[in-house]
């Protein structure tokens, strides 16, 4: 099956916050598996699509859950016109084809599931399809990514050592002020003083985490209010409905998280 679909055309907007890309450009090179960390929605999926972009390899992207399966990854026998054929899962056509497959939040799959990419992720560089009796080898131009997001481990859904101990690990954090100001402005066309407000209430919510708030605002959450201002929404309605809301149900949280926002806008 062939992957042009999977191309990004043009490059995505991406700052970087440290050596993320010399890092991961080297480990790419050096046919290293990688892992990134971080909480969610600070970048980490966008920093895959434009390192895709940078390498020119197909990005294949997994959203991991509670029901993936083995054979989901790497493929089943299906019946077509009364033929059976078998057809790749995403990890399979990746490796075939010396695409980049990106799990995202591998611990989200079934621990019995995140075992079938072991083989790839070591020297071995191989995927058994015991369906089909082959040992798919991976080309030079294959990469596998995977991510997490430490803030949410818990006894059950932790990453293994021996499925970290294979990857090279990039940890992921929110930008600084002035660069997250930066790439809501980028993202978004608004006022980079209404930029820098929302940053600042994004703070507010980020103290709030364990006292509260499972996860205080991601800059995607930002862009996202700032999107809704850029066509007319007041800052506040658009603080309550693309951040307040996102983050808690509690009634007492929303009103406290409410009153920060009106604080600054």
């Amino acid at each position: 099956m062939k992957t042009e679909e999977y191309f990004i055309k043009s490059e995505p907007y991406y700052e970087p916050i440290g050596d993320e890309v010399e890092v991961f450009e080297a480990a790419y090179k050096q046919n290293l598996p990688i892992l990134l960390k971080g909480p969610t929605g600070c970048g980490k999926s966008r920093f895959m699509e434009h390192m895709a972009w940078r390498l020119k390899r197909a990005l294949i992207t997994v959203s991991c859950h509670d029901d993936l399966t083995a054979s989901d990854l790497v493929g089943r026998f299906l019946i077509k016109g009364g033929e059976t054929v078998w057809v790749d899962g995403p990890l399979a056509r990746a490796v075939r084809n010396g695409a980049i497959c990106y799990l995202d939040e591998i611990v989200e799959a079934r621990k019995d599931t995140t075992v079938v990419i072991h083989p790839l992720a070591d020297d071995r560089r191989v995927l058994p399809i015991e369906k089909l009796g082959e040992l798919l080898q991976a080309t030079a131009d294959f990469c596998l990514a995977i991510s997490y997001n430490p803030g949410y481990q818990s006894v059950l859904k932790d990453l293994k050592q021996s499925t970290r101990q294979r990857f090279v690990a990039l940890e992921f954090d929110y930008p600084s002020a002035d660069l997250e100001a930066n790439i809501v402005v980028k993202e978004t066309g608004i006022a980079h003083k209404e930029a820098v407000k929302l940053v600042k209430f994004a703070g507010m919510t980020r103290n709030l985490k364990g006292n509260g708030l499972e996860e205080g605002a991601s800059t995607r959450l930002l862009v996202h209010a700032a999107k809704l201002m850029s066509d007319g929404i007041t800052p506040v309605t658009a603080c309550r409905s693309a951040i307040t809301q996102a983050l808690t149900d509690d009634d007492e949280m929303l009103a406290a998280i409410n009153e920060l926002s009106s604080s600054l806008f």
